[in-house]
C-alpha cells in the first residue's frame, strides 16, 4: 500500500486508533504501580549452600529447600538488611536445587552491593536457621534416646543380677538375653553421642563465594510509570493501525475514483472533496456561501464537464443571459430547455446537495435554471435554496387538470435559480410521476436548463420512471456509502433506458488506490469538408468515423434510444433541426460565430492521445 493511501485509511479510521490508544493507556495506568519504583533487575547474584563434611547422610536436600523457601528465612534476611517490605524482598530472590547436595540462591538488585548483600543475608539466614532447627531436633532426639537408654540400662541390670544368682545351666540360658540387652544399650548410647556431635556443629555451609553479574535493562523492564504509559500508547497505536488495515481490506464500499469508475462502468466527471462539518451545516449552496472554497471549484469543474459531455442543447444555451425576455421566450419555444436528471443509488449520496450547487454554478454562466424537486419521499431542496413550504410538484402532478407550472415556480436565494418544491405529498409517490412528461413539456419553456432531483434508484422506482423524460443523467455517489454490487445494479438499470449518462459525481472523494493502466484512445480525425485551420467559415456536419483500434478492444456501440409510446396529447419532443453533434476531434458547429462551449475544435487536436469522458460515456474501451 502506498504511503498516501495508508494515511487515507488511518484518517478514515481515526476513531478506532483513538479508542485503541485510550484503552491501552488505561490498561497501562492500572497495571503500573503508583509512583516510580526502583529497577531491581539490573544486577544478579548467585550463592550455593551444601551440607558440611560428614553431615551428608543426615542432611536431606528437600528439607533444606523447604526451609529456604519459607518466610522465616526472608524475614530474617530483611531484619539483617533493615528492610521493612518483606514482600518486595521475596520478589527479588529465588531458590532451587542444583543437585541432591546443593541449593542455589539467585537474587537481583539495583546495585551490585545490594544484590550481594541480599544473597549473603539469605545464605546466612538459611545456614543459621537450619542449624538451629537441626540442633533443636537433635536435642529432642537425644532426650528421647536417653530415656530409652535408661530403660535399657535397667533391663540390663536386672539380667546381670539374675545371671549372677543362677546356676550354670540357667546362666547358659540367660547369656543370649544379656548379650542382646548390652548391644541395644550400646547402640542407643552411640546414637546419643552422634546427635550430640551433630548439634554442636552447623549442618550446612556456604559453597564458594557470591557470583555477581550485571543485567541489561530495557523498556519492557522499566518500572517508571511515564515510560510504561508511553509504551502502552505505542502498543495501542500499533494495534489500532493493524485493526484499521484489516477493516480497510474487508470494506468493499466505493471510496475512490478508480473504484467508482470500475463499479459503475461510467466515467467520474466530478470529484467533490469531503466537506467539514461546519460547511455541511450551511443552509444555502456552497457555491454562493463560499465562492472561493476548493469544493466550490470542484462543483464548477463538474459543471464544465457536464456541459462538455452532456446533451448538445445544454452547451448551446451558453450566452443567452443577455437576451431580452421576448427573444428568450422565442428561443425556448423553438429549442426547449434540456432536462438533466440527478439521481443516486441510495439515500445519503449527496444528490440534493449536488442539485443545489450544480444549479448555482449553471446560473453563474448566465443561464436561468429551474429545479424540480421530484423526491416525494424525503424532499429537501427548499431547505438548501431558502424557499418556504407550499404547493409544488405533488399538487402539479396529482391534479386532474394540468396547470401552468409558472404558478408554482418560486424564487430562491440564488440569483438565476428557481424552484418548484416537492409540495405536500398525499398520494402514493410512484403514481405522481406518471404525468411527469406533460409537466416537463411545460417546464422546458420557463428556463434554460431544468434540473430534477429524484428518489434513490435502489429504494424507489420514481427515478426510473423519470429517466425516460430526461436528456441526460448525472449519478451521484458518496464515498463509502455504496457497495460495488449496488453500483453495478444502478449501471444495469440505466443501460436499459438508453438515456445518455453524463457520468458519476463522487462526493467525499479520497485518493486513488493505485495507478491503473488505461488504453488511451486517439480523437476522431476531422471529416471531409471540415474547414482548415483558421478558416472562419461555419463547419458543415461531418459523418462520424470509426477509430482505428484493434478488433478485440472495440466495444459494441449502444443501441439507439427507443422513445416509449405516449398517450394522445402527451408531450412529444420537437425534432432537433440542427445537425448531429460532431464527435470528439471533429469540427464543431458555430452559433452566431461562437464556438460551441466546452467542445474542442478540430483544428486544435490534442498533442498526444488523451482519453476523454465523452469516449467513456460512448462506451469505448479504456
Amino acid at each position: 500500500m502506498e504511503p498516501a493511501n495508508l494515511f487515507t485509511v488511518l484518517r478514515r479510521y481515526w476513531r478506532l486508533l483513538a479508542g485503541c490508544t485510550v484503552a491501552a493507556l488505561i490498561v497501562g495506568f492500572v497495571l503500573t504501580p503508583a509512583g516510580d519504583a526502583v529497577d531491581n533487575g539490573k544486577w544478579q547474584c548467585k550463592v550455593a549452600i551444601t551440607p558440611v563434611a560428614g553431615a551428608a547422610d543426615t542432611v536431606r536436600a528437600d528439607q533444606v529447600l523447604s526451609y529456604a523457601q519459607g518466610s522465616a528465612v526472608t524475614t530474617a534476611a530483611a531484619q539483617k538488611l533493615h528492610i521493612t517490605d518483606v514482600a518486595s524482598l521475596s520478589a527479588r530472590r529465588t531458590v532451587a536445587a542444583a543437585s541432591t547436595q546443593m541449593l542455589v540462591f539467585t537474587t537481583t538488585g539495583p546495585t551490585q552491593q545490594s544484590c550481594a548483600d541480599l544473597a549473603a543475608a539469605l545464605s546466612e539466614a538459611t545456614i543459621t536457621g537450619y542449624s538451629q532447627e537441626s540442633k533443636k531436633s537433635a536435642d529432642e532426639s537425644i532426650k528421647r534416646l536417653r530415656a530409652q537408654a535408661d530403660t535399657q540400662q535397667q533391663q540390663l541390670d536386672d539380667l546381670q543380677k539374675q545371671f549372677s544368682r543362677a546356676n550354670t545351666t540357667d546362666q547358659a540360658k540367660l547369656q543370649p538375653q544379656l548379650s542382646t540387652a548390652t548391644a541395644a544399650l550400646t547402640k542407643t548410647l552411640g546414637a546419643i553421642a552422634d546427635l550430640q556431635n551433630y548439634s554442636q556443629t552447623d549442618a550446612i555451609q556456604q559453597w564458594g563465594s557470591i557470583d555477581a553479574k550485571e543485567l541489561g535493562g530495557n523498556l519492557l523492564t522499566s518500572p517508571t510509570r511515564s515510560v510504561r504509559l508511553a509504551l502502552a500508547v505505542v502498543l495501542g497505536l500499533a494495534l489500532g493501525v493493524v485493526a484499521a488495515l484489516m477493516l480497510s481490506r474487508m470494506d468493499t464500499r466505493l471510496r475512490t475514483r478508480d473504484g467508482a469508475e470500475e463499479a459503475f462502468n461510467l466515467p467520474v466527471i466530478g470529484e467533490i472533496p469531503l466537506l467539514s462539518r461546519r460547511l455541511r451545516r450551511l443552509r444555502e449552496p456552497l457555491v454562493t456561501a463560499r465562492p472561493e472554497d476548493p469544493a466550490t471549484e470542484a462543483y464548477r469543474s463538474l459543471r464544465s464537464t457536464l456541459l462538455l459531455t452532456g446533451p448538445r442543447a445544454l452547451s448551446a444555451q451558453l450566452g443567452q443571459g443577455g437576451l431580452d425576455p421576448d427573444d428568450r421566450r422565442a428561443r425556448r419555444a423553438a429549442e426547449p430547455a434540456p432536462v438533466v436528471l440527478v439521481m443516486s443509488g441510495r439515500s445519503g449520496d449527496g444528490r440534493t446537495t449536488t442539485v443545489a450547487n450544480l444549479a448555482a454554478t449553471l446560473a453563474e454562466t448566465g443561464r436561468q435554471v429551474l429545479v424540480l424537486d421530484c423526491d416525494f419521499r424525503q424532499p429537501g431542496l427548499r431547505g438548501h435554496l431558502g424557499v418556504g413550504d407550499g404547493p409544488g410538484m405533488a399538487e402539479l402532478l396529482s391534479g386532474e387538470q394540468l396547470p401552468d407550472p409558472v404558478d408554482l415556480i418560486r424564487r430562491t436565494n440564488v440569483p438565476g435559480v428557481a424552484l418548484i418544491t416537492g409540495g405536500n405529498t398525499t398520494a402514493y409517490p410512484a403514481a405522481l410521476v406518471l404525468r411527469a412528461g406533460e409537466v416537463l413539456k411545460l417546464a422546458r419553456r420557463h428556463a434554460d436548463v431544468v434540473l430534477i432531483d429524484s428518489s434513490p434508484l435502489l429504494h424507489a422506482n420514481d427515478a426510473y420512471d423519470l429517466v425516460q423524460h430526461a436528456d441526460a443523467v448525472l449519478v451521484t455517489v458518496m464515498a463509502g456509502n455504496l457497495r460495488p454490487e449496488e453500483a453495478d445494479r444502478v449501471s444495469e438499470l440505466l443501460a436499459r433506458t438508453g438515456v445518455p449518462v453524463a457520468g458519476v459525481a463522487l462526493l467525499g472523494a479520497e485518493g486513488t488506490t493505485g495507478r491503473r493502466k488505461r488504453t488511451l484512445r486517439p480523437g476522431r480525425p476531422p471529416a471531409k469538408g471540415s474547414p482548415a485551420k483558421g478558416s472562419p467559415a461555419k463547419a458543415a456536419p461531418a459523418a462520424k468515423s470509426t477509430p482505428s483500434v484493434p478488433e478485440p478492444q472495440r466495444r459494441t456501440e449502444p443501441a439507439p434510444r427507443v422513445e416509449p409510446q405516449r398517450r394522445p396529447g402527451e408531450h412529444q419532443r420537437p425534432a432537433d433541426p440542427r445537425p448531429a453533434a460532431p464527435g470528439y476531434g471533429e469540427a464543431p458547429d458555430r452559433r452566431d460565430g461562437a464556438t460551441s462551449w466546452g467542445r474542442r475544435p478540430a483544428e486544435l487536436p490534442p498533442e498526444e492521445p488523451v482519453e476523454t469522458t465523452l469516449q467513456l460515456r460512448l462506451g469505448e474501451d479504456r
